[in-house]
């Protein structure tokens, strides 16, 4: 089941390139389309089905010399988001059906990083999770270098590709690290957790945790490591920021609760207030420079490293042992996995909408736009229940996320979590400060400023692909019960894990 999932996205994609370019362009939106609908259905068969610990477990040598297998599965940690996954790039396929340009390279780029995206999340070996996780860099860069605005996107592009690429390899590093101190030696994550093969701690355990640590934040990014995020958010394509911010980030998020948690358990514990102090710097720097822009898109990219912040903080409070109890880390760690989610689900939102946007103005800048409330309400209204979703406004998934981050994280962190809750407030008011600029005052458009020229409400197709994603954030916030009662199991095992 979970091999159907992960690789039918690759093969339509290999199909689809056999089909001439000059083919009718439904042709091969219409193909991801179905694909996504086709993965979703799989996975909510996955979903429905019971069972504990990991589950669909396949397990194929494919190395066994040196100990690499195709090992997946799915946990309660990993299928909400292999779920957020096949929901935001189906989401992303609706937007695409208005996609004119290089529509065969543009699907197939899509579907390949719909595949390794997939498989990320269900790895259970070491490589087969690093080769996922490099192949995204890969596709992710074309992607921006094709499809972006022009020769800035190029340079995105290549930032991105060159600053995570080398998180990468700072990954690699770790993870042949813990092949090493592992006997026998073994890349698969499931043994590795159970070995515990660096128990003794020590500067080997420190350095492993350190490359670990650094390709894992580089990828999330948090502070410092965060450079490469805001232009390429701002130079890609709509549907493009939308799965670096939904689902890419995330990858990095994902590799501390499945690899670095688990594997590194004492080490883990030795450092968490390190993680911590990232995750609220995070937090407070991504919120007060979002506060400082000008331009909407980057203003959203910036709140991502503010929104993953909170996850980091979430993490780190669950390797605090001292002055805190079972049942408060294994909040902080739902909570850290129900923000990777609700954050995916917004955050891809917002910068849809941020493309309808571009779309109708060629620009992002903020001034150039005024009282757009008028002549484009339902676009409004959506950008606005969007913004208040990630400001954390309850009823919505956010809020219960960091609602169990704080209640989780207050115990072993007080002073962070305190300062933490502030960054809501900086949050609040930079998305406010952006809905009266743009959607209030006096009608105003850009080129032409106090002349009336057309400004298209939101399109179906567009509202086909956003508004799913804010209803499903929606339904989360007040009836997370469905969420929750998978994350829980899998979070309160990985917390015994770190408290060993």
């Amino acid at each position: 089941m979970l091999s159907l999932i992960v690789f039918l996205p690759a093969l339509v994609a290999a199909v689809l390139l056999l089909v001439p370019a000059t083919a009718p362009r439904r042709v091969f939106t219409g193909a991801w389309l179905a694909v996504s609908a086709v993965d979703l259905a799989l996975v909510v068969v996955v979903w429905l089905t019971p069972g504990s610990g990991f589950r669909f477990v396949e397990r194929v040598a494919w190395m066994p010399t040196v100990g690499i297998s195709y090992h997946v599965g799915v946990d309660g940690i990993s299928l909400p988001l292999v779920a957020l996954t096949a929901v935001l790039f189906g989401a992303c396929a609706v937007f695409s059906l208005r996609e004119t340009r290089r529509v065969k390279g543009y699907v197939a780029l899509f579907l390949a990083l719909q595949a390794v995206s997939l498989g990320l999340f269900v790895a259970l070996d070491l490589i087969l999770f690093f080769l996922f996780f490099d192949l995204s860099i890969v596709f992710m860069y074309f992607l921006i270098a094709g499809w972006g605005h022009g020769e800035r996107a190029r340079a995105a592009a290549l930032k991105f590709f060159l600053y995570t690429f080398l998180g990468s390899l700072a990954l690699l590093l770790g993870f042949i690290l813990l092949y090493l101190a592992a006997e026998p030696h073994t890349f698969d994550i499931v043994e590795l957790a159970a070995a515990d093969p660096l128990a003794g701690g020590g500067a080997y355990a420190g350095l492993a945790l350190l490359a670990i640590g650094v390709g894992l934040a580089v990828k999330t990014p948090t502070v410092p490591f965060h450079t490469w995020l805001p232009p390429a958010h701002t130079e890609a394509p709509a549907t493009g920021s939308a799965i670096l911010a939904g689902i890419l980030l995330k990858m990095g998020t994902y590799g501390f609760v499945r690899i670095a948690m688990p594997i590194l358990p004492g080490t883990w514990r030795q450092y968490a207030v390190v993680a911590v102090v990232v995750g609220v710097v995070s937090v407070l720097y991504g919120a007060l420079v979002a506060l400082a822009q000008t331009d909407v898109k980057r203003m959203v990219a910036y709140t991502s490293v503010n929104h993953m912040g909170y996850v980091v903080l979430g993490v780190g409070a669950a390797g605090i042992i001292a002055g805190t109890d079972d049942q408060a880390r294994q909040l902080a760690t739902t909570g850290a996995v129900t923000q990777m989610v609700a954050h995916g689900l917004i955050t891809g939102a917002l910068f849809l909408l941020t493309g309808v946007l571009y779309d109708r103005g060629r620009t992002y800048d903020m001034a150039a736009y005024s009282g757009l409330a008028a002549r484009a309400p339902v676009f409004a209204g959506v950008f606005a229940v969007a913004a208040f979703a990630s400001l954390g406004l309850p009823g919505f998934a956010g809020f219960i996320a960091e609602f169990q981050i704080f209640t989780g994280a207050l115990a072993s962190a007080p002073v962070a979590t305190a300062l933490a809750v502030a960054g809501i407030l900086v949050t609040a008011a930079l998305f406010l400060r952006a809905l009266q600029r743009v959607f209030l005052g006096p009608e105003r458009l850009p080129d032409a400023p106090g002349t009336p020229r057309p400004f298209a409400d939101l399109r179906a197709s567009e509202a086909a692909a956003i508004v799913p994603l804010l209803a499903l954030a929606t339904v989360i916030g007040i009836l997370p019960r469905f969420l929750l009662d998978a994350i829980e199991p899998a979070s309160r095992a990985l917390v015994e894990l770190v408290a060993r």
